[in-house]
């Protein structure tokens, strides 16, 4: 799907707009929305206590994923 930002100039184009919406060949989304759901996002995930890995940790997963590459290429 792709996603495009239009300023309409002629209110005759959000007529023409609208048909498209009739036809379920586009869907128009309201920008503060948008905004709203991606706060809300924000929100979910702060709320969760997270504990960043250490350099250790990191390593670790880093070298169990190389020794199962190796495993799976011998």
């Amino acid at each position: 799907m792709d996603s495009i930002r239009i300023e309409i100039l002629n209110p005759k184009a959000k007529k023409l707009l609208q048909s498209l919406i009739d036809l379920k060949l586009i869907r128009i989304s309201d920008q503060e929305e948008k905004k709203e759901q991606f706060k809300k996002l924000l929100q979910k995930l702060r709320s969760k206590p997270y504990k960043a890995p250490n350099m250790r940790e990191i390593t670790e997963e880093v070298e169990e994923v190389r020794r199962s590459r190796y495993e799976k290429k011998g």
